[in-house]
This record gives C-alpha cells, sequence and structure tokens, in this order.
C-alpha cells in the first residue's frame, strides 16, 4: 500500500515528462515516457527508487536493471552507461531520486558500526562494487512516504524534512545496500573519499602513486582495494570518469574541445582516440547521433541528472 501511495503522489506532482524538485533537499521526483538508449552519465551518491517501469545501467560491463522491486543505491560517484530503454507512453517510469548527503551518511553509519549487535550478520562479508539493487524492505519504503507526504506542507518540510531524511539514510544503511553504503560512508572509506577527490579534480594529472599517498596505502594495496570497490582498476577509472563527463558536457552544449580541456585533456586529438575507442565513435559523431530533447537528456543519469 505504501509503494502504491508513493506512486500516487509522483503521479499527482509530475504532470507531464521530466523531473520535478520536491521543496526537500535532494530529492526529486521523475516520469520519463520515451525509449532513451543508454548512453555515458556520472551517477553520485544517490537512491533512485522507481515505482513504474525499470531503469538501467552498466557500469564495467555488468548490466544493472532496477524496478518497483528493487532500488539502486550509489554510494560513490560511478562513470557508467544508463539509459530508459523500456520506457513508453503506455509504460512510463516513475520514480524519486533521493542524493545522499556525506556529512549524514557518515554520521549514520559510524553510529552503526560502534553499536554492539548493529549490523546483522548477513551484512558482513558483502563486496561494493560501486553499484547495488536492493530490495524494497518496509524500514525503507515507510520512510520514503513519509519523506515524500512532507511536500504537502512548507512548514512540516522546513521542520521535519531533515529527520525524515535522516529515517530514510538509516534504512538504506540497514537494509541490503547497507554493507557497501557503510563501506562508502563509514570507518575505512579510503577508496569512497578517494573518488570524491577525483571526482573535483578530473582536470588535474593524477597518478596512481598520488593517489594511494594520499590515503596511506602501497600502490598495490591501493589497485587491489580500488578495484575490488569499483570492479575497475584507478586508470581504467579515472579514464571512464573522465570521457563519461566529457561526453554529458557535449551533450548538454558544450563543444568538444571545451569539453575534453574542462576534464584534464590537453590535445583534443588523444581525447578523440580515447573517446573513440570507448564509445565507438568519434566526439563529434556520437554527439550528432546522440542530442536528446531537453527533459529526455535528463533521464540519463541520477545525482544529479545532467541538464
Amino acid at each position: 500500500m505504501s509503494k502504491q501511495q508513493i506512486a500516487q503522489i509522483i503521479e499527482n506532482r509530475v504532470g507531464e515528462a521530466g523531473m520535478v524538485e520536491t521543496g526537500l533537499k535532494g530529492v526529486q521526483l521523475f516520469r520519463v515516457i520515451n525509449s532513451i538508449p543508454c548512453a555515458p552519465a556520472v551517477y553520485q551518491p544517490c537512491v533512485v527508487a522507481i515505482v513504474s517501469g525499470a531503469k538501467e545501467a552498466v557500469l564495467d560491463g555488468r548490466r544493472y536493471v532496477y524496478d518497483s522491486s528493487r532500488y539502486m543505491c550509489c554510494p560513490m560517484s560511478m562513470p557508467v552507461e544508463a539509459g530508459t530503454p523500456a520506457s513508453s507512453p503506455d509504460n512510463p517510469l516513475l520514480g524519486v531520486l533521493v542524493s545522499l548527503e556525506t556529512r549524514v551518511m557518515a554520521e549514520l553509519a559510524i553510529e552503526i558500526e560502534t553499536s554492539v549487535g548493529a549490523v546483522g550478520p548477513s551484512n558482513r562479508g558483502q563486496v561494493s562494487h560501486g553499484l547495488t539493487l536492493a530490495g524494497w524492505d518496509s524500514m525503507f519504503t515507510e520512510a520514503l512516504l513519509r519523506l515524500l507526504q512532507l511536500g504537502d506542507s512548507r512548514v512540516d518540510a522546513e521542520v521535519l524534512a531533515d529527520g525524515r531524511l535522516r529515517e530514510l539514510y538509516y534504512a538504506i544503511l540497514k537494509g541490503e545496500a547497507g554493507a557497501s553504503a557503510r563501506r562508502a560512508f563509514g570507518v575505512g572509506n579510503e577508496i569512497a573519499r578517494t573518488i570524491k577527490f577525483l571526482s573535483s579534480h578530473l582536470d588535474e594529472p593524477v597518478t596512481i602513486d598520488d593517489m594511494a599517498g594520499q590515503v596511506g596505502m602501497s600502490r598495490a594495496v591501493f589497485h587491489r582495494k580500488f578495484k575490488q570497490a569499483t570492479t575497475m582498476s584507478p586508470i581504467q577509472f579515472v579514464k571512464s570518469m573522465r570521457l563519461n563527463s566529457a561526453a554529458m558536457k557535449i551533450v548538454g552544449g558544450t563543444t568538444v574541445n571545451e569539453a575534453a580541456m574542462d576534464v584534464g585533456y590537453v590535445s583534443s586529438s588523444q581525447f578523440s582516440r580515447e573517446f573513440k575507442r570507448m564509445y565507438g565513435q568519434s566526439p563529434r559523431q556520437w554527439s550528432e547521433s546522440l542530442q536528446l530533447p531537453n527533459g529526455r537528456r535528463a533521464m540519463m543519469a541520477p545525482g544529479p541528472f545532467p541538464a
């Protein structure tokens, strides 16, 4: 019943295809009615909950499909390909995007880790691969509904939003996605901290030794732990982040040369070669073949969706 109520809230507030703000920090509702093929994107830390239709993402060759039975949790910035291939007017995609605030998630993760018996044995030993799909348990569903219901009253939202968001974050950390989320936000989150740093310094040269040194690890240990957390080597990850970020900029109207420089490429020819090697088309060819109307382009990736 709670999930149906969430769907009704989205139906009532999103009149046409696109994305709308709820007035709650980091919480957006969306509707997609067109089939959009998977395209390069960068997921920021977020949770995406679908109540109708399905969305998919590809990370390092692995395909993730999430729908009304499983929500997607991305605790770290990740380079992916994302889209809504099955969406149509008869089968619209309806969902909620909740950005994850690092400070609050970290506080809760540490509190859970330091509480005796708080972490269930079923979550131990799980390996995070950057994205996690988790079942809609009752705690998550009720917390999400209670959060969205605040949108009916500005006063309620201003007074209660922080507490309701905290409740939802707690439900995520205690649910099936909890193990990977706690690794990203709790004690021992060196890889997540490295990725956060890289995401804001894509235009700067960064070596494996630089990254390993920043978190006090040897090159070999850092390489192993990074690949365990993301499925990719550090160099592969950096390249994917740069090329995906550039691809999103190009689709948004940035010129190829500007996009290349924005993500740290000094040579436009090198950028074009690496772009074509990854996506099978030159940047210009890809831009021309994949220009999406405003509103459809916004559905390529969550947290935040590219403009």
